[in-house]
């Protein structure tokens, strides 16, 4: 699904903006769990519910691990974040970061199954959480200078707190290492 025309420098306009309000510079790691405080939006692991519904939360921590991800809940006009925190610490972030991008790029709530009793999916709406999520935890500027400063994907990952793949995805993306062997004049 093709993003709407100019939503990507949107994105990196409310990227740019969000690191400003928290004092970062444009560069520096953002941390999803400190926005969602900065936001007012609670972030609630699933562990929590374990002694509620032991067998489900073993199953979404375990062999279902890849089932359940994270999702905005309502409480009247409040967000909240239920989180699966048996995820890598780098996933997670993702996660949460792509709820917090529900929310900042104020998509309505939605009953989370149709009439049919099937998940309701709108591809655009989750297009668009992914890409700010992305440009939230990787600006373009950090991109930039991660090639620039030739970066292994596995210390940028930790620098940032997020995976290799969202490393590698917002350098492909951003055209990051293209644009600075561009800059150095290596073709």
């Amino acid at each position: 699904m093709a993003l709407r025309y100019g939503f990507k420098s949107e994105a990196n306009q409310i990227a740019r903006q969000i690191r400003a309000e928290l004092g970062l510079k444009h560069s520096d790691p953002l941390n999803p769990f400190e926005l969602a405080t900065y936001l007012e939006i609670k972030i609630i692991p699933i562990s929590n519910f374990h002694k509620h519904a032991p067998s489900a939360i073993e199953h979404f921590q375990t062999k279902g691990r890849s089932e359940f991800s994270a999702a905005t809940i309502f409480l009247g006009s409040q967000r909240l974040i239920l989180h699966n925190d048996s995820h890598t610490a780098g996933r997670q972030s993702s996660n949460i970061a792509h709820e917090l991008s529900h929310g900042l790029l104020q998509h309505p709530k939605t009953a989370p199954l149709n009439d049919l009793g099937c998940r309701n999916w709108d591809k655009t709406i989750e297009s668009e959480a992914d890409w700010l999520a992305a440009a939230l935890l990787i600006s373009e500027e950090a991109a930039l200078k991660l090639a620039r400063e030739n970066t292994p994907l596995r210390t940028a990952a930790k620098m940032y707190g997020v995976t290799e793949q969202m490393i590698r995805f917002r350098l492909n993306v951003t055209g990051s290492k293209h644009r600075v062997r561009k800059v150095v004049g290596v073709a």
